[in-house]
């Protein structure tokens, strides 16, 4: 197997290109290890917005990809955690004003967020803005904060799903941002990294 071979597949569009696990496994876990140039990766992710995935797919790259890196098991702290996740925007008019009030509520709140891409900033980029705001957490103290305040949000320079940073990165890169079914990896993957 090789990585030429699953683009080439990809390409196929119909039931002949859908991807198996072994294949998505492979791609995920050697563009990681940057073993997979970034082109190779844009290719078939053009082939992917082109030709779509079927749900199988779908499902198996969220779960390679949430797998990526480190896991947090949160089940500990409450069987109910809520996250919230925006595709981005100019400002926060949500998340910095929706968790707290989650959280007042009751409901403990984990959230991992990015650094943005372009003139407008991720979550993370704004909090870092406040003179004193520490974004830089371990995990143990994301961990401590959503069990003892009830809310904590958490940089994905961490090592929670890179392969996620990998895939939302490059397709901005390559136009490819409005694909449902990557942005669908995008969001999922994330909540796989924090399994609740």
């Amino acid at each position: 197997m090789d990585i030429n071979s699953i683009i080439i597949k990809k390409r196929l569009g119909d039931v002949r290109g859908e991807l198996n696990n072994d294949e998505i496994k492979y791609f995920v876990g050697k563009w990681v290890k940057g073993e997979i140039k970034d082109s190779q990766a844009a290719a078939l992710m053009s082939y992917i917005y082109t030709n779509g995935l079927t749900e199988e797919e779908i499902i198996r790259f969220v779960i390679e990809v949430g797998n990526s890196g480190d896991v947090l098991d949160m089940s500990e702290i409450s069987d109910n955690i809520v996250d919230k996740h925006s595709t981005g925007g100019v400002g926060d008019k949500v998340t910095l004003i929706l968790l707290p009030v989650i959280a007042a509520l009751g409901l403990p709140v984990a959230k991992i967020s990015s650094k943005g891409l372009g003139i407008s900033g991720g979550t993370i980029d704004k909090l870092a803005s406040i003179p004193g705001f520490n974004t830089n957490i371990s995990i143990e103290e994301f961990k401590n904060n959503v069990q003892n305040i009830g809310i904590s949000i958490v940089s994905q320079e961490l090592n929670l799903a890179p392969a996620e940073n990998k895939f939302y990165k490059l397709r901005n890169e390559i136009s490819c941002k409005d694909s449902i079914v990557l942005i669908a990896i995008s969001l999922m993957s994330l909540k796989i990294a924090t399994r609740k």
